[in-house]
């Protein structure tokens, strides 16, 4: 029995020896190989390479190769595919295996089929199957020397158009300052940093780049090509030379700046935040603006080709994407109307919107100051730009129409139809109104709503709306109460209001006491307005009451009703008559803009920005006007800081302006 048990352990000794000592099989070790391919470990990968394969190429060049290749190409979802034979073969010295290969790359997915071949080598006393790698495990027609191009056709971008076609922003060209080397003299440097605003050591480090020679030009900064004041200094300085380049375009400058925006170089936290998008560090984004809003839609796709440049001069197409032009961006702005808002509000800080009261269609929109969109696309600097704010304190880069402001009473009409629609007053409805200032009862203990009027006696909602009566419209809000104002006024949109452009809403605010409620009725409190919102605001009193939805984008539809019926068509023409009489009344707080040949109805406002309860504030003048004969443009303006209690003096007469111009 011992015999028998010593004699067994003998047999299993040597089968486990055996099978210890059991040679690797080719396909099981191209497995592992394959194994380290789909995980990309390049470096592992090395060390199954046979002898022959490692005298043709480093690790070091390996593993550099494979990552700039798959990185350049930005290669994802790698499959390397090899089945094990399904029956046990006898090999000698070489293997050859069938794999396929699948993967993604930035011009496509890349498919190859092609065949492994391993070699039995004996190292280090151990024998092994090994590699017999080359190029063309890579890409199968890639030979030793050729090369992979890797070739980029940049999208042409859209343009951005007004209703007419006229080009906001477009694909247009700028100068390319530069200098030829052997012309410069010994001044050239010091008086380019000046000039373009360069520092010595930029202009120096483009001089001293690796491809530069005596008679090449050397590029160093873009500039607008009509500045002709910089162009004439320019070319006085010795080896200054110029080319033109390609450039984003902006033909009306300053007065569509806050709406159209710019481009410019993509940032490093641009490529973060848009990753896997498609942007190299070369590319321009859009940085305010429509250009910003309408990125994805303008930009288009750029195409990529990927190629095998052959040492005959040949070429192997790997994978291509097709370039995708951006699209047209057409708005309804009317480019002449922006222009000659513009110019109304040229000096002042403030902000005006123009629609069709009837379509809807927004015909323009400013903010005043504006900046040189020209000048950022080009590349201005961060000093450049706080300079420029440094210099004009009423901040040329504050968008004005996105933001809200205090109303005034260009908000009594909006008031006054809440109150109507609600069935709180009517449009005979008189309050007896004797004194200056007015309270409810000794609650209010000192503070009272202060009317500017010597109207005295009774009041009703047409010599309230024409003399511009603050105690009328506090006590219709009181009258209301803050939960009936509040719901009247979210129909008429305030709160949450959709637009191709991100404005910001109109907003309520708090009505926490009854203070604050009769405050808010004549537009003070808490109210903030857009100054689109508010145009809007006034088509009821155009449309039989229908409140009109406005649109920016040629594409979308005009006449659509935001709200049917907010107000009855008898209110509607009843507010719209005393709109007319705010002009033609010679009492009417805007009867400087009365023409018998040009009628005009529309409501003022002043609004007061007060740090503390007593003291003087900013004061904003508000109008908004219209042709109640021709009811095809409306338009709200705000102006800033208006000075000698002039009020909505300077918004009334620059309104009337652009009517007079229209009209001419």
């Amino acid at each position: 029995m011992k015999k028998a048990i010593i004699l067994m352990t003998l047999i299993l000794t040597m089968i486990l020896a055996g099978c210890m000592s059991k040679d690797p099989t080719p396909d099981e070790r191209f497995s592992e190989y394959v194994k380290l391919w789909n995980d990309q470990k390049f470096d592992e990968m090395y060390d199954y390479l046979s002898t022959t394969a490692k005298e043709a190429i480093t690790k070091e060049e390996f593993v550099n190769r494979y990552n700039k290749i798959y990185q350049d190409l930005e290669i994802d979802k790698l499959d390397v595919h090899f089945t094990l034979p399904e029956e046990e073969a006898e090999y000698e010295e070489l293997a050859e295996f069938p794999y396929a290969v699948s993967m993604e790359s930035v011009a496509g997915p890349i498919e190859f089929d092609h065949q492994a071949a391993l070699v039995k080598e004996k190292r280090d006393d151990n024998t092994n199957w090994y590699l017999n790698w080359d190029t063309t495990y890579i890409f199968p027609e890639l030979e030793a020397e050729d090369k992979i191009n890797f070739d980029r056709v940049p999208a042409v971008r859209g343009s951005i158009l007004d209703r007419r076609g006229n080009g906001l922003a477009i694909n247009g060209t700028a100068m390319q300052v530069g200098v030829v080397p052997e012309k410069m003299d010994d001044n050239t440097v010091s008086k380019l940093s000046k000039l373009l605003n360069m520092s010595e050591d930029q202009i120096n480090k483009q001089l001293n780049a690796s491809w530069v020679k005596p008679n090449l030009f050397v590029p160093l900064k873009n500039i607008n090509k009509n500045d002709e004041a910089l162009k004439d200094e320019l070319f006085k300085v010795s080896g200054v030379t110029s080319m033109e380049v390609g450039a984003r375009e902006y033909p009306y400058g300053e007065d569509v700046s806050h709406l159209v925006g710019y481009v410019a170089k993509v940032t490093a936290d641009d490529l973060e935040k848009n990753e896997g998008k498609g942007y190299t560090a070369n590319d321009y984004i859009g940085k305010r603006g429509l250009e910003q809003v309408y990125e994805e839609r303008l930009r288009g796709t750029s195409g990529v080709k990927i190629s095998i440049a052959k040492a005959d001069g040949s070429e192997v197409v790997l994978a291509e994407k097709p370039v995708e032009d951006g699209e047209d961006v057409q708005l309804t702005i009317d480019v002449v109307l922006q222009q000659q808002i513009y110019d109304q509000l040229k000096g002042k800080a403030g902000t005006a919107a123009a629609i069709d009261p009837v379509t809807g269609e927004t015909l323009a929109l400013v903010s005043a100051p504006g900046f040189d969109p020209n000048a950022e696309t080009l590349g201005m600097t961060a000093a450049e730009r706080e300079q420029i704010q440094e210099e004009n304190p009423m901040q040329p880069y504050l968008n004005r129409f996105r933001a809200t402001y205090v109303p005034g009473s260009v908000m009594k009409p909006i008031t006054a139809a809440v109150g109507l629609n609600a069935g709180k007053i009517k449009l005979d409805t008189v309050y007896e109104i004797t004194e200056k200032q007015w309270q409810p009862d000794k609650s209010w203990g000192d503070y009272k709503v202060t009317r500017y009027t010597n109207l005295v006696g009774d009041v009703d909602l047409e010599k309230a709306m024409i003399y511009s009566d603050n105690i009328y419209f506090a006590r219709t809000a009181l009258e209301m109460g803050k939960d009936e104002f509040t719901a009247g006024l979210k129909q008429f949109g305030f709160e949450e209001m959709e637009y191709a452009y991100p404005i910001e809403a109109s907003q309520i605010g708090k009505m926490e006491n009854d203070m604050l409620l009769a405050d808010s009725g004549y537009g003070q409190g808490h109210i903030e307005m857009n100054i689109l919102h508010l145009a809007a605001t006034y088509t009821p009193f155009v449309n039989d009451g229908n409140l009109i939805k406005p649109i920016l984008l040629s594409e979308e539809e005009p006449n659509q009703v935001w709200v049917e019926n907010i107000v009855s068509p008898e209110v509607a023409k009843g507010i719209n008559s005393m709109l007319t009489k705010v002009v033609s009344d010679p009492h009417g707080t805007a009867h400087i803009a009365y023409r018998k040949d040009l009628p005009l109805a529309g409501k003022t406002g002043t609004a007061e920005i007060k740090e503390e309860q007593g003291a003087k504030g900013r004061e904003l003048g508000w109008f908004v006007g219209y042709n109640p004969e021709k009811p095809d443009l409306l338009i709200s303006m705000m102006i800033e800081d208006v000075q000698d209690g002039a009020g909505s003096r300077s918004a009334i007469t620059s309104v009337q302006n652009v009517f007079i111009a229209e009209k001419e």
